[in-house]
């Protein structure tokens, strides 16, 4: 994407975008946000916990946000190609076959064949490869096909789409004391945290998370600048190979610090989770584990909000986690 920095991200922007995705004809909702306490969670000490239920999102994640909005600026019937094995891939496949367009999704040779057979339900064209090939794939496709590249995280109306559920939050917590977010490449969490802060809730603290194996904004904040690294974790939809460019500047005005889970906290959150009847997947969970593993600090007596961002898991995969 051409160069757009973090100012280019106002609240006009972002109400508008909010519109956008309310209208949406991909029938987007408004996803609930229960207390923690009315649920059969174990007790937490904070007693004024939020849950932002994304995993009850058409599609099955947050990411159908970033895509009605992506969309809806683009031409109908357009030629469009992306690279995703995840919940954006899904949702491109599912918002190019209700548009009529023409659509291509470049993924990893060790993505699940599942994945691969949704797609292709979908009608879209699916190009399995190495990893290191995909970009080569992606760019074949623009200079050669001429189709429209759409990226999945690193974009000015995926973030803005994204950053409705942050104003979803605050209809119900007008003025949090602590947001806490996954974080990938960055795209929900530049977008809810811009929308928090411009709302005018300034001290409230956000905290992104990311599995320890796959920490690019981690290291990003600590290199002051977007990092590439070798990425690894249980939970796929958090483990792109690099954090995203506008994401990264908006993290680095609006987030308050970067929180990292091991997959074996993320493990026993997708348990205690299901167990209290919510299916989320381990990409979901990250904010969640961090919460109760005790790496936000300093939660008593505060307003938190914690959001639970997918719930696109099979039974074969929750058959790996502990009871």
């Amino acid at each position: 994407m051409g160069e757009v920095s973090a100012d280019s991200i106002t609240m006009d922007l972002l109400r508008e975008a909010r519109e956008t995705v309310r209208r949406s004809p991909l029938g987007v909702i408004n996803t609930p946000m229960i207390p923690w306490s009315q649920t059969t969670l174990p007790a937490h000490k904070a007693n004024s916990i939020y849950i932002k239920l994304e995993n009850m999102q058409t599609t099955g994640s947050f990411k159908i946000r970033g895509v009605a909005n992506q969309f809806a600026r683009r031409p109908k019937g357009g030629r469009f190609v992306t690279m995703s094995s995840g919940n954006y891939g899904k949702c491109f496949a599912y918002a190019s076959k209700l548009y009529g367009s023409e659509a291509k999704v470049v993924m990893p040779e060790n993505a699940p064949i599942s994945r691969a057979v949704l797609l292709k339900s979908f009608g879209v064209d699916v190009e399995i490869a190495p990893t290191p090939c995909l970009m080569s794939i992606v760019n074949r496709c623009v200079q050669e096909d001429g189709m429209t590249f759409l990226h999945s995280f690193d974009d000015l109306d995926v973030i803005a789409g994204n950053a409705s559920v942050g104003l979803e939050v605050l209809e119900v917590v007008p003025k949090p004391d602590v947001v806490v977010v996954c974080c990938g490449g960055g795209g929900l969490l530049g977008g809810v945290s811009a929308a928090v802060k411009l709302s005018g809730c300034e001290k409230a603290r956000i905290y992104g998370v990311e599995p320890e194996g796959a920490c690019t904004m981690y290291k990003s904040f600590l290199e002051k600048k977007p990092v590439i690294m070798d990425t690894d974790s249980i939970a796929p939809g958090l483990a792109p190979p690099y954090a995203g460019t506008l994401p990264f500047k908006l993290c680095q005005r609006y987030v308050d610090e970067i929180i990292l889970v091991s997959d074996n906290d993320i493990k026993a959150a997708v348990s205690t989770l299901y167990r209290a009847g919510l299916v989320v997947e381990p990409s979901g969970t990250a904010a969640f584990a961090a919460i109760v593993s005790a790496k936000i600090p300093r939660l008593e007596g505060m307003n938190v909000v914690c959001v639970l961002t997918g719930g696109n898991i099979g039974k074969d995969e929750l058959a790996n986690y502990p009871d």
